[in-house]
């Protein structure tokens, strides 16, 4: 597509928020003046039985309810010359770009943020659908803590033509499917997104994926083989049980999702940390200036010294976890999914790298203060809260 539209359906476009190998995604706005964000699909993407199952699923859901972990979906038109979805606009930014900019999440933050998304997707579950393209870039953290974004999508994702060969959105997430898809299986179950929820912990806890490579039939092969365990490299002792059973080969060797949030919140009552207070704590980590609930109130005590021992690890650089040699060479890519002009091998490349060039420069450089202690010093103003750090 050349230039952005004007209006997309009833929506008025104000600018471009990313693009990808489906389409283009873009901050517009209701006739009244509310955010949404609508994804322009590819119409190469859809035959008209694809079409007809996305009406289906758009339909679905509406129903999803019982979570505020899922960007609400609007409204589709899976009918249009470019089929095109509206969902809830998130402020705020992608997990990845958290990771990158602000280095790994320690380990009870990377609990929270397990047991939020745990919750979230069992209500996906619930009203029958599934994800099935979970990863750092489609978590956003915002003021109210992590929210899945880019739901609604799940007929793409389930087409029986859908192969790793001929997929643009399959090849940009291969690092994050299970094996059953990597071998070729569109067809998937919840056990799916539990994998992808395990890469996404991992990615948080240590700055890089199961697996990984040059090209992405290198990624899907490692993936797919069994012999092939996961790199558990700089994950917190702590959490490798819990990820390492998420990354199970098997399905049905993954737990579920309500056990996987009850083994997050279990690691912070050890570690003497109220979920609560866990979730406000990596709302301050993760957002620039943002602030916990308007009905919180004052900030307790146990939350004030979560914030202090989050700084006191920044400062003492053990908050994030090294990366090998390889993985450093590897990260000289962009972390931008391609437009639709980009070719084969350019999408690979880009929608592999895991960051930015940057990626393996230390997370606080420049003079700039950890982002736990900028907005520990914002939310200690809004809430006049006197104590020293």
């Amino acid at each position: 597509m050349t230039g952005m539209p004007e209006r997309i359906g009833r929506y008025a476009v104000a600018r471009e928020l990313g693009s990808g190998g489906m389409g283009e995604v873009y901050l517009a706005y209701t006739p009244g003046g509310a955010p949404v964000a609508v994804k322009l699909i590819r119409s190469d993407k859809l035959d008209e039985l694809t079409r007809a199952r996305f009406e289906k699923e758009a339909l679905i859901a509406r129903t999803v309810i019982g979570t505020n972990r899922v960007a609400r979906f609007l409204e589709a038109d899976p009918f249009a010359d470019r089929p095109w979805l509206a969902m809830e606009y998130v402020a705020g930014r992608t997990l990845l770009a958290c990771v990158e900019q602000d280095g790994a999440l320690p380990l009870q933050l990377v609990a929270s943020l397990g047991a939020l998304l745990a919750e979230g997707l069992e209500a996906v579950h619930a009203a029958g659908l599934l994800h099935r393209d979970l990863k750092p870039q489609n978590v956003m953290m915002g003021k109210d803590g992590p929210m899945i974004i880019d739901f609604g999508l799940g007929a793409f994702m389930d087409a029986a033509q859908e192969s790793l060969s001929n997929s643009g959105m399959i090849i940009g997430t291969v690092r994050c499917m299970p094996p059953e898809q990597a071998s070729g299986h569109p067809k998937v179950t919840s056990a799916a997104d539990v994998y992808a929820l395990g890469t996404v912990l991992l990615y948080a806890a240590a700055r890089h994926y199961p697996y990984d490579g040059v090209v992405w039939e290198a990624v899907a092969m490692q993936v797919a083989n069994p012999d092939i365990g996961p790199d558990l490299s700089g994950v917190p002792e702590a959490l490798r049980p819990l990820i390492a059973s998420m990354l199970a080969h098997e399905p049905e060797d993954r737990p579920k999702l309500d056990a996987v949030a009850q083994t997050c919140t279990d690691l912070l009552k050890e570690a003497g940390v109220a979920p609560a207070n866990a979730r406000l704590a990596l709302i301050a980590r993760t957002t620039e200036g943002g602030s916990p609930d308007a009905a919180e109130g004052p900030l307790s005590p146990e939350f004030e010294k979560l914030l202090e021992d989050q700084v006191r690890l920044e400062e003492a650089g053990d908050v994030d976890s090294p990366l090998d040699g390889r993985r450093r060479s590897d990260a000289a890519g962009a972390d931008e999914e391609p437009g639709e002009g980009g070719g084969d091998d350019a999408r690979q490349a880009e929608e592999l790298a895991p960051a930015s060039a940057g990626l393996a420069a230390p997370p606080h450089t420049g003079g700039r203060q950890p982002a736990s202690k900028r907005v520990a010093d914002e939310l200690r103003r809004q809430y006049a809260v006197d104590a020293a750090l």
